[in-house]
């Protein structure tokens, strides 16, 4: 029997891909729960058949091209939410925003690092420790905001604060990823295996500077392509070229030894700044979030079923693995709640706002598919286990966020602001 083509292989993948993560994603939003949890599930329930002797979904984890199609996704979504993100918002964020973002960034990080030093299954070194408190710290905007706006409190100064500072934080943590990026690539190049300052400020900066200067750069090409644009008979052209500059823009940050989703999220800022500075009020006629939307739902959903066909399940026949896993779910629920510290304006409901930036979601993910991936002296930053300890944290606090955001935005009444989109300039 002739060993079938390797397209044909990838094909028939991503059919099985696609048809599990719809079915997955059906079934959980019926009990109102976001569709990207269902995914995540389907792919974890068929990576580990083989444990009740059903073997025939083996092939889909090491399916040729399924990995290309899975990281596709992954920077089409860092784009996308670069195109719902406001530049001038995020340059002006209130004071309140930016200190509940940053203490959410910090505080995750730090205990995060300080458990994994402790509870990491094995051991681990440095840098394995920095990944998992850097995957503690994502904020997923996207379930937060639907909840919000399912509960009708969008308006809420609560939820402002809320979604301004989970946007930031989501800025931080990417520049936080980029770092412990380029600090582990120096280690598989030989660099130093020691925690040291230089090196660290010296991808702090490579990382800094090259979102700003990606954003100065942006501006001075985007500019010309919307002539470009507005002179095009092609309706395809606008949404051709900002898929282009995306993938050229994600290519570059793996040039500099970034991650390609900070290029992707860096492309939809400028894209998302400049079409607005540049249509004005015509700018609804080109709307690349809404024109990418079928690439989204297409390739979206490979990506989180192929993060949970890397769980192993064997991995939590562990008591260690277990252990940590819950700890981690725990750190990952009062880390958060630090956020609410620095919420010092009187009549606002502190214990919402913590609450708001609890679930990790598909950020936390997209952190722990990069782990997985990493190599360094040939194994993985995070093995099996520290792996599928991060998928249970992730999995847990997208499950909770929902009934405990209602629970406190219950026990009392919000205060409205003005109308309209949720403004992120709040003090």
């Amino acid at each position: 029997m002739h060993e079938a083509p390797e397209m044909t292989l990838f094909l028939l993948a991503l059919a099985a891909v696609l048809v599990a993560a719809k079915m997955g994603g059906e079934l959980v939003e019926r009990l109102n729960q976001p569709a990207v949890l269902g995914e995540l599930i389907v792919g974890i329930v068929l990576g580990n058949l083989v444990l009740v002797g059903i073997g025939v979904f083996e092939p889909l984890k090491t399916a040729p091209f399924l990995p290309i199609a899975a990281e596709i996704g992954v920077i089409l979504l860092l784009f996308q939410v670069g195109l719902e993100s406001e530049l001038d918002e995020l340059l002006a964020v209130g004071g309140t925003a930016i200190a509940v973002a940053v203490l959410g960034v910090v505080a995750p990080i730090t205990l995060g690092y300080a458990l994994s030093s402790v509870f990491m299954p094995g051991g681990g070194a440095w840098y394995v420790h920095l990944f998992v408190g850097a995957a503690l710290a994502a904020t997923s905007v996207g379930l937060t905001a639907r909840v919000l706006k399912d509960m009708g409190v969008m308006e809420a100064t609560e939820s402002q604060i809320i979604l301004a500072a989970a946007v930031v934080d989501d800025v931080l943590g990417l520049i936080m990823l980029a770092i412990v990026v380029g600090l582990v690539q120096s280690v598989n190049a030989g660099g130093a295996v020691e925690l040291s300052v230089v090196p660290i400020a010296v991808t702090a900066l490579t990382a800094f500077g090259f979102l700003v200067g990606s954003i100065i750069v942006g501006r001075l090409i985007i500019l010309p392509l919307m002539r470009l644009v507005r002179l095009a008979r092609s309706t395809s052209l606008p949404v051709v070229l900002a898929v282009a500059y995306c993938f050229l823009m994600a290519a570059l940050a793996e040039v500099v030894g970034l991650a390609d989703i900070v290029g992707a999220f860096t492309a939809g800022l400028v894209v998302n700044h400049e079409m607005g500075r540049f249509f004005g009020e015509k700018k609804d006629l080109y709307r690349i979030d809404t024109s990418i939307a079928p690439l989204l739902t297409i390739f979206v959903p490979v990506f989180f079923v192929s993060m949970g066909l890397r769980v192993e399940l064997a991995a939590f026949f562990s008591f260690d693995v277990l252990v940590f896993a819950g700890l981690l779910s725990v750190v990952a629920l009062v880390s958060k709640q630090v956020c609410s510290l620095v919420v010092f304006r009187s009549g606002l409901n502190r214990w919402a706002i913590g609450v708001g930036m609890i679930p990790r979601g598909e950020v936390g993910l997209i952190f722990a598919g990069i782990g997985h991936t990493l190599v360094v002296a040939g194994m993985p930053v995070l093995g099996d286990e520290a792996f599928a300890a991060i998928i249970a944290m992730v999995m847990l606090t997208t499950l909770v966020t929902p009934p405990l955001l209602k629970a406190v935005f219950k026990s009392s009444t919000p205060r409205a602001t003005t109308p309209g989109r949720p403004s992120a300039s709040v003090t």
